[in-house]
């Protein structure tokens, strides 16, 4: 995924990394100016040292994209966790992540859960590791951590990474047995909840956010990436740019969507991105989260899901109404029809005709 606008311009403000009082920060100078002051008091929580004479941050991720700092994969407190004779090793593990070209997340995800193992060695060389002793730890990440499946193959995930890609130990995983994940069925809205939520939702960026994230089946992190020049409004087309797996997609921009999207324009006049923030830059995958969230309380939508569930009813409608199965494939993104057949036991017509045997004993 490409880098994000810095939301406060470094026109405006100069970012420095550093610690205060015991915790990591970031400086933010700049000419005093009220409305900037304001601004950042009221986006993110900036306070004010008196020592330093300067405003101040929290230094995460979050703040670190909003004024153009490159993200931390890991912080100094999982590095310092890491004995000495492992440190090497596990920088090597990370320059080999991104010679892969993994997104940040991923990156960040898989540093994590092979840092978990590293703690565990404290001295012990982990390229000395064998089979069974790799065996006792999953099955202490079992008994004893408690891990759920999920996170059992997250963290093998990232084992397998190092001993595979950077040892080049290919046979070493092969008879170490991975935990049956959960067959959790796609969680959807349906027509009627999705109108209640459009119909509550009175702000018209908030409104076509969720009316594009149900209409094209978006994920939040693709919503919030679409560029003004993504749009092609003679073909109906919308450029998915850099999705999911660094991949590129069209999807369709819904006709009933048109006249609401030039509106919109004219009113807000954003830049770069379709949707942005109140300072610029791309609207927070946080904000539009929240804002599905509001618009689920407003309407007393009482089940618990996220904007997510929105991708998952616009691939379950589409099967409702009859649309192929492969197209559904194409327009969502995924690699394997096997997981857009998942929607086919939420939305499978031909089951949902069979009537129940105790209907036909008792007839309405």
């Amino acid at each position: 995924m490409e880098n994000a606008q810095p939301v406060f311009d470094k026109k405006y403000f100069t970012p420095q990394e550093d610690t205060h009082q015991g915790k990591n920060i970031i400086w933010v100078r700049f000419q005093r100016d009220e409305t900037l002051i304001k601004m950042l008091k009221s986006e993110v929580k900036a306070r004010w040292s008196n020592t330093q004479k300067s405003w101040y941050v929290t230094d995460n991720n979050a703040n670190r994209e909003r004024f153009g700092l490159d993200k931390k994969m890991v912080g100094k407190e999982v590095l310092l966790k890491i004995h000495p004779n492992n440190l090497p090793t596990y920088q090597t593990y990370q320059n080999q992540l991104l010679l892969k070209g993994f997104s940040q997340n991923t990156i960040r995800v898989y540093s994590l859960e092979f840092a978990q193992l590293l703690y565990i060695l404290r001295s012990f060389p982990v390229q000395e590791l064998t089979k069974e002793k790799l065996k006792s730890y999953f099955l202490y990440c079992h008994q004893e951590l408690k891990l759920s499946e999920n996170q059992i193959h997250s963290r093998m995930n990232a084992v397998k990474f190092y001993f595979e890609k950077v040892l080049h130990q290919d046979k070493i995983f092969f008879d170490i047995p991975r935990p049956k994940k959960p067959q959790l069925l796609p969680k959807a809205l349906n027509t009627t909840e999705i109108l209640k939520l459009l119909k509550v939702t009175e702000n018209p960026k908030h409104k076509l956010i969720l009316q594009l994230c149900y209409g094209m089946g978006l994920r939040v992190s693709e919503i919030v990436n679409i560029k003004i020049e993504h749009i092609d409004s003679k073909t109906m087309k919308v450029l998915i740019s850099q999705g999911k797996g660094k991949k590129d997609r069209y999807v369709n921009l819904p006709h009933s969507i048109l006249a609401d999207l030039r509106l919109y324009y004219k009113a807000y006049l954003p830049k770069i991105y379709l949707f942005e923030g109140q300072s610029g830059g791309k609207f927070a995958i946080r904000s539009a989260q929240s804002v599905f969230k509001i618009g689920m309380n407003k309407a007393g939508i009482k089940k618990t899901v996220g904007i997510h569930s929105l991708r998952h009813s616009y691939a379950t409608h589409l099967l409702e109404l009859g649309t192929d199965i492969s197209l559904i494939q194409k327009l969502l993104g995924h690699n394997d029809i096997k997981t857009t057949l998942n929607y086919t036991h939420v939305a499978d017509r031909t089951v949902a005709s069979v009537p129940s045997p105790l209907d036909k004993l008792f007839p309405r």
